[in-house]
């Protein structure tokens, strides 16, 4: 079997509401590049990658694949990630790969998650991820804290979700904390609690609302302050677990990461950790020197989500519920509809390769949606209510 084609579009869905960070706003929808892999016996393999348009940059990829064998992912691993010393390909490969485990799938009648070593879990667990928001759907923006706590125990109740995390660094630090104080006193002390504020916050802030937290029992903070080093600083005055989905977020710096006592938990992603397949490689690493797991969302769509899911059931330390942006998603591109939840949880699919299948009118709608908003990533995020503003790193 051989590789003859790659195909690529991108796709726009709209959102509840707009989500906002510490970098800006995902201005009402997500968007995401799907990939198709036509193999010479006519067997198609799906994979999907975000951070923008990646269109261009994968076709400029596609020599290097066109002709080789799909099961080969090894030789198509040294072509597309470890080639171009001045490029980072990790995010651009893990969708190829996702792409050849699919056809794999379906040439062997298996689901993804046999070829990664097989299933331990039908179901995986998610959190309600909560963001501060813009244009909630009753017209109306969050501005206080009470108004996360109760669109959490709105999760809660209709998810079934037990657990969330806050994306911070948007509010004044204080009134991000008592998002979690007032979840804790809504939902009781089994409810699972995260932060995030993706590393903008100073040392300083990080430690004052970390020790503010400590009390509650929260199962982890995520990326408090900028770099290996400032993670690293804060773990050293904190009794929170330090989770981090950004230092680090690739093999280079693992191995610093664990010296400096930067981290407890790694939260692994398809694209940072060069496909599924990477990911079941970091797993061992984290193993090996007693690491927590768990799983970051990058707005996947339910391509990346039925990868997620396949990858997630077959890892026997992954003790925490998943993240996921899917709850703000008001569609999706696949055959199947938006993936289901049922007691906070998420079925891993059944079907051979991935398990799931584009629907090509849904595609055709989505692709006209992108092509009238356009690539937010080449606008940074921009923040409609706050034109002039921008991030200040370590300056909260």
């Amino acid at each position: 079997m051989k590789i003859i084609d790659l195909r690529v579009r991108c796709v726009a869905i709209p959102l509840k509401a707009q989500l906002r960070h510490n970098t800006g706003v995902h201005p009402g929808y997500f968007l995401r590049t799907i990939l198709e892999l036509i193999t010479d016996e006519g067997i198609v393999g799906l994979g999907e990658v975000g951070g923008g348009d990646q269109r261009a940059a994968l076709t400029k990829l596609k020599p290097r694949i066109v002709g080789l064998d799909p099961f080969h992912l090894e030789t198509i691993k040294m072509k597309v990630l470890r080639s171009i010393y001045y490029m980072s390909n990790a995010r651009l490969y893990a969708a190829i790969e996702m792409a050849c485990l699919d056809i794999q799938g379906k040439v062997l009648g298996r689901p993804m998650s046999d070829l990664l070593g097989g299933r331990l879990r039908e179901e995986i667990p998610f959190i309600g991820y909560l963001f501060w928001r813009y244009d909630r759907e009753d017209g109306k923006h969050d501005e206080r804290a009470e108004d996360l706590a109760d669109y959490c125990v709105q999760l809660h109740e209709e998810l079934g979700v037990n657990a969330m995390k806050l994306k911070a660094g948007v509010m004044d630090p204080m009134e991000e904390a008592r998002v979690l104080e007032l979840c804790r006193k809504q939902l009781g002390n089994d409810f699972g609690l995260r932060i995030d504020p993706n590393g903008v916050w100073s040392v300083q802030t990080a430690v004052k609302v970390g020790k503010r937290l400590e009390d509650l029992g929260i199962e982890y903070f995520e990326d408090p302050s900028w770099g290996l080093e400032g993670n690293a600083a804060v773990r050293k005055q904190v009794r929170i677990p330090i989770a981090t989905n950004m230092y680090p977020n690739k093999f280079d710096d693992l191995g610093p990461a664990i010296r400096l006592g930067a981290v407890d938990i790694i939260l692994t992603d398809i694209h940072y950790w060069e496909g599924p397949k990477g990911v079941k490689d970091l797993c061992a690493v984290c193993n090996t020197f007693n690491l927590g797991i768990a799983m970051h969302s990058g707005a996947e769509f339910g391509i990346e989500l039925a990868a997620m899911l396949h990858t997630a059931s077959t890892i026997p330390t992954m003790n925490y519920a998943g993240d996921a942006h899917y709850h703000y998603l008001t569609d999706d591109i696949i055959q199947e509809g938006l993936f289901q939840y049922k007691d906070g949880k998420l079925k891993v699919p059944d079907g051979p390769g991935l398990g799931v299948n584009l629907d090509e009118e849904k595609m055709e709608k989505y692709e006209r949606l992108y092509e009238e908003k356009g690539d937010y990533y080449a606008r940074f995020h921009a923040d409609a209510y706050k034109p002039d503003w921008f991030p200040i790193v370590g300056g909260i």
